[in-house]
């Protein structure tokens, strides 16, 4: 019997972590700076969150191709072909802020640019996971995985409001050379390039079966309907998607309000990370406390309380303290909802049923800016994040009456027969 390599040692998985981790910490830099530059150059914050919006929007409309597309194709060549092209755009992006002559449709058309890559490179990653760790470790990998997403947080945002007082074009500069390490990374990593079943005794790669592109995303949606809770899940994921997506442009009206600059909402917004990292490292306790069903719903129930209390009237740097309890109660849900998926989707279909359950729970996502951006500009930014807060609590109360969802433990065991 060989013995399981410890995660540490898993060297194709770490390198897969750290292309992900450079990725992600450049994404967090333009996260605070793109709206920061939009607000400076037109004073709106409606076309803040109109950009920031068409990358949700074109990320979702090619989402589920993208994951049939996935189960298709060489997984390898399309990881390093989409971080690559994302770099390229960042570049441009880059070019156009340096150049000084730089107008709104152009920010919307490169965020759709980097949408479009950003569709195919989550489901290769999330794929990538399984196919280079063992089952017994997907618990331990996922923790790390939310572990890197709450670090970028917690640095990317301070670290994106000090460049951008540097210079408009800096955060840019940084985010492009993040995808380029990224894309090497990913190179090295190797990951696999087809599910494990698709292979042939030799080692030698046989043409996977081709269906219509529209059977094979009913067989996944089919998939999913057979499955109870996991359905409600997704239902409740959708909701808390489009408001949990909508808070921070008010959060950055609100700061700025209050008299904060760059540097203090970078800050403020730094909380996000602080809260989830501690979070990452709590998720394998707090997953213990209740099933998943139910630690969505208190989770949703914590988010909306929190987001409630940044608007209380304590100064600038006041939200950062709800923004660390919104973050610490949401890694434990996100890790064990991923090992879930990943225990119970066959793997040759993990592309296309991360593409459903992802167009199910963002299917609302795209309208969270948009919205976030249309109250601060209407309500201000603290009754906007009050109302905000409100609906996420209702949203709690309607999740906890749901039987299945309460009853909903992740156990392949439980699924209804395919």
């Amino acid at each position: 019997m060989t013995d399981v390599v410890p995660l540490r040692r898993n060297a194709r998985f770490q390198l897969l972590w750290i292309g992900s981790a450079v990725s992600e910490l450049g994404s967090e830099l333009t996260r605070l700076a793109m709206p920061l530059l939009v607000l400076a150059l037109t004073g709106s914050p409606g076309l803040a969150g109109v950009v920031a919006g068409a990358r949700t929007v074109a990320s979702l409309v090619v989402q589920m191709p993208a994951g049939v597309w996935v189960d298709r194709w060489d997984r390898r060549r399309t990881l390093v072909t989409a971080q690559g092209l994302q770099a390229v755009v960042s570049a441009l992006l880059t070019a156009l802020v340096v150049s000084g002559d730089v107008q709104v449709w152009q920010f919307v058309a490169l965020a759709v640019l980097d949408g479009l890559c950003a569709a195919f490179i989550v489901p290769v990653q999330d794929t990538a996971i399984r196919g280079v760790v063992p089952p017994s470790q997907l618990h331990s990998a996922y923790a790390q995985e939310e572990a890197r997403t709450h670090a970028a947080g917690l640095i990317g945002p301070p670290l994106g409001g000090l460049l951008y007082g540097l210079g408009r074009a800096v955060p840019f500069v940084v985010d492009t050379v993040t995808f380029l390490a990224a894309t090497l990374f990913y190179a090295l990593a190797k990951v696999p390039r087809r599910p494990a079943d698709e292979q042939r005794d030799v080692g030698e790669e046989r043409r996977p079966i081709r269906r219509g592109m529209r059977r094979e995303v009913a067989e996944a949606v089919a998939w999913l309907l057979r499955r109870p809770g996991l359905r409600e899940v997704t239902a409740a994921v959708m909701v808390l998607n489009l408001l949990g997506g909508a808070f921070l442009i008010p959060l950055i009206v609100l700061v700025g309000e209050r008299g904060g600059d760059a540097r203090v909402t970078g800050t403020v917004l730094a909380g996000l990370g602080v809260g989830g990292l501690a979070g990452a490292l709590l998720s394998g306790r707090v997953s213990r406390l209740l099933p998943p069903g139910k630690l969505l719903v208190a989770v949703v129930a914590v988010f909306g309380a929190a987001l409630a209390a940044t608007a209380l009237p304590w100064g600038a740097w006041w939200p950062m303290i709800p923004l660390v309890f919104i973050t610490l109660s949401t890694p434990a849900l996100n890790v064990v909802l991923n090992v879930v998926i990943a225990r119970m989707v066959p793997e040759a279909m993990l592309g296309r049923m991360g593409a459903v359950l992802n167009m199910g729970g963002t299917a609302l996502k795209p309208l969270g800016p948009v919205l976030g951006g249309a109250m601060a500009a209407a309500l201000g930014g603290a009754a906007a994040l009050v109302v905000l807060g409100g609906l996420l609590g209702l949203t709690a109360a309607v999740a906890a009456l749901s039987p299945h969802l309460r009853r909903f433990t992740g156990e392949p065991a439980a699924a209804s027969p395919a």
